[in-house]
């Protein structure tokens, strides 16, 4: 590797900060030696990166035990208030009519119907009280409840054996999820918090509650979701976070 002074290396270090944290403990030296490249090299150290990620991801569903329950906790633990995160502010948070809203569902099921929520709400209900930790460092304890997302699989006749679930958001979001993760008993599509129904802020009419995996893998204002073999990537997975992102 040929010297870079730091005033090159700079801004380099910045663009691919957010990536680099996500590595895993790949050291830039490492990176280096495996790839050939210099820090200059943006395209190459790009593909690099990608490389661990997907290597990354590969290693996590490997280990991924889909029997294997994440923490709850009692109510006297509930963080209160529980923090609002989400690319954009709190006053942005969109607004949908609950009465209108359907959730759409496409791909790879039998049975394409949309749900209302009145139908979410007629199905069996389980509630969680789980962490849920933030890729920034910080986590928090919530009450969640809502149909376990197994059980909605199934009445869709699911292909249980593709790889992925897809999820569209009313703010534009979008995310998706392993099947195994899918059919965790504690992956539930939540319509309440606390035992009331979701506020704006925290993803109404229904969000995806995922507690065997980082924050951002939890969509709020869901308003599609479809099952695929194609890999379907999310907001922040396509700006370089590790897409399994869980236990």
């Amino acid at each position: 590797m040929n010297p870079i002074s730091n005033k090159v290396l700079a801004p380099e270090l910045r663009r691919l900060k957010r990536r680099l944290l996500l590595r895993s403990g790949l050291s830039l030296g490492a990176l280096t030696m495996l790839t050939g490249c210099n820090l200059t090299d943006g395209d190459a150290v790009d593909r690099a990166l990608w490389a661990v990620s997907r290597f990354n991801d590969r290693v996590q569903a490997w280990l991924f035990d889909p029997n294997r329950l994440a923490p709850t906790y009692p109510a006297s633990e509930i963080t209160d208030p529980f923090p609002f995160n989400a690319y954009y502010p709190e006053d942005n948070a969109p607004e949908v009519d609950g009465d209108t809203w359907k959730l759409e569902v496409s791909g790879l099921v039998e049975d394409r119907t949309p749900w209302t929520l009145a139908r979410l709400r007629a199905m069996p209900q389980a509630s969680q009280i789980t962490r849920h930790i933030c890729i920034e460092g910080w986590s928090a304890v919530g009450e969640w409840s809502g149909v376990p997302f197994r059980s909605v699989l199934e009445r869709i006749g699911a292909d249980t054996r593709a790889r992925y679930v897809g999820f569209k958001c009313a703010d534009r979001y979008y995310s998706s999820i392993d099947m195994a993760t899918a059919l965790h008993p504690q992956t539930i599509l939540a319509t309440d918090f606390r035992g009331a129904p979701l506020p704006d802020k925290y993803g109404f009419p229904v969000k995806l509650r995922v507690p065997t995996k980082l924050g951002f893998k939890n969509p709020k204002h869901i308003v599609a979701l479809f099952v695929t073999n194609e890999y379907p990537g999310g907001w922040w997975e396509d700006q370089g976070y590790n897409w399994f992102s869980g236990s």
